[in-house]
């Protein structure tokens, strides 16, 4: 794949990322030290970055210490895993967002990011091949949505798992609406807006739906909505 540098896409991406970025607190950690070294000299990236590693422990500890508001990592690193990264993040600081890059596309693997409650999911192979992937993964964590692309969101809803706990309470079908709504990564006055509801009506169904999900946010929420088959992938 030729990475045209100059073209107008290419231009509009890193003025939309210097712009989503600006304000945050980032950390990244990536296991190819050549990926890593020419994300973070991205001058986009450079002036919001905090900390930046290879390892799982090294990533942590620099969590810990830099306090970020989000952590974009790949699945694949020099030592430890992305995904038990991600999984030590979110019970230490669960304020952080996390992005995770998966170098392997399989249910497996989307599934272990899903039930780590990443934030935002995406393949390393979409990176560049022009469908903004990263991008729309940037504005819709800046926006506090969740980010599952369709490839992602029907791959871990493929086969619900097994040995997951009975519902305590089945969700209304108007829950499950606005559940697969967060999971396309709407805010809820999208969600008011398509499905002809009061902004306040969906804020209540998205606390009934966090409550019998056993869910503590709205990725959560919607992650085990996905997990578990409830919702449409595709909706």
């Amino acid at each position: 794949m030729e990475l045209r540098l100059d073209s107008r896409a290419n231009q509009e991406a890193i003025a939309q990322a210097s712009e989503l970025l600006k304000e945050r607190r980032i950390v990244v950690v990536f296991g190819d030290r050549l990926a890593l070294i020419s994300f973070v000299l991205v001058d986009a990236i450079a002036s919001s970055l905090v900390g930046a590693a290879t390892t799982e422990d090294e990533g942590f500890e620099l969590v810990l210490r830099t306090q970020p508001d989000l952590l974009i990592c790949s699945s694949d690193l020099e030592s430890g895993y992305g995904i038990n990264l991600l999984r030590r993040v979110k019970a230490e600081l669960p304020t952080c967002q996390l992005l995770i890059v998966l170098v392997r596309e399989t249910q497996a693997v989307v599934q272990e990011a899903m039930e780590a409650f990443a934030d935002g999911v995406v393949f390393k192979s979409s990176l560049g091949a022009g469908r903004g992937d990263l991008i729309k993964a940037l504005r819709t964590l800046a926006d506090g949505g969740v980010y599952f692309p369709e490839q992602i969101r029907r791959i871990a809803a493929s086969t619900p798992q097994p040995d997951l706990p009975p519902l305590v309470e089945e969700l209304t079908p108007r829950e499950l609406e606005v559940a697969a709504g967060v999971a396309r990564g709407l805010k809820n006055n999208a969600i008011a807006t398509l499905l002809g509801l009061s902004v306040e009506t969906v804020k209540s169904h998205v606390g009934n739906a966090m409550d019998k999900l056993g869910a503590r946010d709205r990725t959560q929420m919607a992650v085990t909505a996905l997990l578990y088959g409830l919702i449409d992938p595709l909706q």
